[in-house]
C-alpha cells in the first residue's frame, strides 16, 4: 500500500553529513514508494536565496535528489520553515516540487488535513513572532537578497547564533505551541486534523475544542535519525 509521507526539520547542512545521508537513503528506500511527499519546513539549516544552488554543493545535491524522486511519479510539496523561508521558484523548479502556503489544507482519503510548519502556533514567544513578521516582509526579503552572497551567509549565521543564544534563556513552555492558539486554529479550520513540525517534540496530541475531538500530529526533527509520518492511501 502506498502512502502520503510528511517530514520536517531536517536542518540539512554540510556540517551534519550523517543527516544528509539519512535523507538521501529515505528518498531512495522509502519515499520512492509513496504517492506524495510533504516537506513542512526547515529542510535546510538556512537558505539565503536560490543562488545558494550555485555556491553550496549540498543544496544542489538535495535539489537533484528530489528531482530524481519526482521523476518516478512521486508528487513533492514544500512549505517554508523558519530557517528556509527564502526558498523560491528557482529551487522549486530545479527540485520539481510545488511550494505551499502556510497553512494549507489538503485532502487524503476524503478527509481534510491542515498542514503548517508550526512556528505560527508558538505565540507565547513574542520576540520570535516579531522577527517572523519582519522576515516575511517582501521589502525586508528584497533587501537581504540584494546583498552579496557572502554577506547573506554571514547574516544567516548571525541569526542562527542569536537564536541559539536566546533559546538558552527561554523556558521550554515558551518555545512550544500555545494551546489557546492551537485551539483557535482548530476552530478556524472546522476542527480538522493538523500536522506540523518546528517544535522538535514528536507526539500525537488530542484536543477537545468546542466539544470536537481534534488530533494534532507533531513531526520529529532529524538530528538523531530519519523520521517521517505516513498516512496510507
Amino acid at each position: 500500500m502506498r502512502a502520503t509521507l510528511f517530514i520536517s526539520d531536517l536542518h540539512l547542512h554540510q556540517t551534519r553529513p550523517e543527516t544528509s545521508a539519512a535523507f538521501f537513503r529515505f528518498l531512495r528506500d522509502d519515499a520512492i514508494h509513496a504517492d506524495a511527499l510533504y516537506i513542512l519546513g526547515d529542510l535546510f539549516e538556512y537558505w539565503v536565496g536560490d543562488d545558494q544552488l550555485d555556491h553550496d554543493p549540498l543544496s544542489k545535491e538535495v535539489a537533484n535528489a528530489l528531482k530524481t524522486l519526482a521523476n518516478t511519479g512521486v508528487s513533492i510539496y514544500f512549505m517554508h520553515g523558519n530557517r528556509d523561508f527564502l526558498i523560491s521558484q528557482r529551487f522549486a523548479a530545479t527540485a520539481h516540487l510545488t511550494l505551499l502556503d502556510d497553512p494549507t489544507v489538503i485532502h487524503i482519503n476524503g478527509s481534510a488535513l491542515l498542514l503548517l510548519h508550526g512556528d505560527t502556533l508558538c505565540t507565547d514567544d513574542v520576540a520570535y513572532q516579531q522577527f517572523r513578521i519582519q522576515a516575511r516582509n517582501p521589502a525586508w526579503q528584497a533587501g537581504v537578497l540584494a546583498k552579496p552572497y557572502t554577506e547573506r551567509i554571514a547574516l544567516a549565521q548571525n541569526i542562527r547564533a542569536r537564536s541559539d543564544s536566546e533559546k538558552a534563556t527561554k523556558s521550554e513552555i515558551i518555545m512550544d505551541v500555545t494551546i489557546a492558539t492551537v485551539e483557535r486554529v482548530f476552530a478556524k479550520y472546522n476542527y480538522i486534523d493538523m500536522i506540523h513540525g518546528h517544535t522538535h517534540r514528536p507526539m500525537q496530541h488530542n484536543h477537545t475544542v468546542d466539544n470536537h475531538v481534534c488530533h494534532r500530529q507533531v513531526l520529529a526533527d532529524w538530528h538523531d535519525s530519519a523520521a517521517s509520518y505516513a498516512i496510507p492511501t
